[in-house]
């Protein structure tokens, strides 16, 4: 008579409260390379100049999906390759000029630093892959710490080395989209910190069984319905000012043919339709004046000339000697000398204005170097000048993507601002387009209007909600008299903008920390009880 075997015991359940892994899904290493690379190109679309900003929750999305389950090894060659693709794509402009070695020297450094800072990421989802995958911690706290980390990467970017250079952000893909106007209350890096935690809680969702887990996208609709239902924060109506706006398409490039007085000649020409027209303020842009004033009296008289003609002082631009340093200077020349005021550029461009460690570089690429001649020093008085009873925020250049001269400018009492910029050296690329964006995003972030005005475009006058109320082409002399609303209070980017992007980079730091040391005392203890004294981990 044949033996008949009992049947299997059940599996035992889980003890009450004993965690249960996320999902061990993963992409390959060779499709996760190649998604990386599809979600720095989608970054690139979604930025200005085409500007789909949709683009950036698909390429955000992908990108952390990319770094589930890999080694530190993986996760700095995915993070690299998305680097490397977005960043090479994006800055094609800065090669215009000088060549493929300060372009592929600049997107090669970016992509370093984006690669690295993919690492914290890869361990922030290998550290917490012991909590269920359904639990709170997975839904909502990894989601936070995603974006957190991230954000905290672009805040380093933003600052190191050699003053940073905060030109791509995540945030700013957005200065398009609906949910801008947060911006007004978290500022720039904190719209960074909440889209990125939209897609990292999509990932969790997904991660979490999808489409059969409606649950699972509570996180992902509350952080959207805050984005959709916020306002933008009001500020407080003071009035108008007009402001006239010069862009004189002058010879204002490195490589122009020009002789001694062809800018200062273009832009004069280019004032002279506003003559006689009424305005508070008279602007032209960075470089519109191609000898110091402070120094050079036949400067100093055609700009009395103009001041006279134009009947308002005039906020102009140009390279200034004061004993053995040279600065980026914005001066509010008037009739009375004892009334001038100026500003000198914060952050003066390394390896354009100034060449940092000089000496080692000269070893490296001796004739690129040479040709930067003058050494601009930073500049430490406020960006601000007074017209009258109005204070007018300034930014010259590339000081618009620095977060803390815009608040400083605001702080100090700006009731609008004037960003002063030239962009002839790189004519026919999105470079004044992907700046323009960094202008309307200033707008909406303090509420307050912003005339930007470039050498040879494209100039714009924007209003305190990012709407362009006019605007002059690249290549094109134009001028014009824009009468523009004043505000007054500060929004909370403003006020609580330090607070918040050393909150968020101390916050996540702690957070990644900790989960650290968790997920090691877990090791430890699963060697400890494993009969092998092992475990297996990813």
């Amino acid at each position: 008579m044949p033996t008949t075997l009992p049947p299997p015991a059940p599996a035992a359940a889980p003890e009450r409260g004993t965690p249960q892994r996320a999902p061990s899904w993963s992409m390959p290493l060779w499709a996760a390379v190649a998604a990386a690379a599809a979600a720095g190109f989608f970054l690139d679309v979604a930025s200005a100049p085409v500007g789909w900003w949709p683009l950036t929750f698909v390429s955000v999305t992908v990108a952390l999906l990319s770094l589930i389950r890999r080694s530190l090894g993986g996760a700095l060659l995915v993070g690299t390759v998305f680097g490397a693709v977005f960043y090479t794509t994006h800055l094609v402009w800065v090669g215009e000029f000088l060549g493929p070695v300060p372009w592929l020297a600049l997107a090669g450094l970016e992509t370093i630093l984006f690669g690295v800072g993919a690492v914290p990421i890869a361990l922030a989802y290998r550290w917490t892959a012991h909590y269920r995958p359904r639990g709170a911690v997975q839904l909502f706290a990894v989601p936070l710490l995603v974006g957190g980390l991230w954000a905290a990467r672009e805040v380093v970017m933003g600052t190191w080395p050699y003053s940073g250079f905060p030109w791509a952000r995540i945030g700013m893909t957005q200065v398009g989209g609906p949910f801008v106007e947060a911006a007004s209350w978290t500022g720039v890096t904190g719209l960074s910190f909440l889209i990125v935690t939209v897609c990292a809680a999509v990932v969790q969702w997904l991660r979490a069984g999808g489409i059969r887990f409606l649950r699972g996208l509570l996180p992902v609709v509350a952080v959207v319905v805050l984005l959709v239902i916020t306002p933008q924060f009001p500020t407080i109506a003071a009035g108008t000012f007009r402001v006239g706006w010069v862009q004189g398409n002058g010879p204002t490039g490195y490589f122009d043919e020009k002789a001694p007085g062809d800018v200062l000649a273009a832009q004069t020409t280019a004032t002279r339709p506003l003559y006689g027209q009424p305005m508070d303020l008279l602007a032209w842009p960075e470089g519109g004046v191609d000898a110091d004033p402070l120094s050079d009296p036949a400067a100093a008289a055609a700009l009395d000339r103009v001041v006279k003609a134009a009947g308002a002082p005039l906020l102009m631009n140009a390279a200034t000697t004061r004993g053995d340093r040279i600065f980026n200077t914005s001066l509010l020349w008037t009739a009375d000398p004892a009334d001038r005021q100026w500003h000198d550029k914060v952050n003066p461009v390394p390896f354009g204005e100034y060449v940092p460690d000089r000496w080692f570089y000269e070893l490296i690429v001796p004739d690129l170097v040479g040709l930067i001649q003058r050494e601009y020093t930073p500049g430490t008085n406020p960006p601000l000048v007074q017209v009258g009873d109005v204070g007018v925020g300034l930014a010259i250049c590339f000081d618009v993507i620095y977060d803390t001269v815009i608040w400083d400018g605001a702080q100090q009492g700006a009731e609008l601002f004037v960003f002063q910029t030239n962009n002839a050296d790189f004519r026919g690329t999105d470079e004044n387009l992907q700046q323009l964006a960094f202008a309307r995003m200033r707008a909406i972030e303090t509420s307050r209007a912003v005339v930007n005005v470039s050498t040879v475009g494209t100039s714009q006058v924007i209003a305190p909600d990012g709407t362009t109320l006019d605007s002059v082409g690249v290549d094109t002399a134009g001028a014009a008299v824009s009468t523009v609303p004043l505000r007054t209070g500060l929004t909370p980017s403003i006020v609580l903008g330090p607070w918040l992007t050393g909150f968020i980079v101390l916050a996540s730091g702690v957070a990644l920390a900790a989960a650290g040391i968790s997920h090691r005392a877990r090791t430890r203890a699963g060697a400890t009880n494993h009969p092998t004294g092992r475990r297996s981990l990813q």
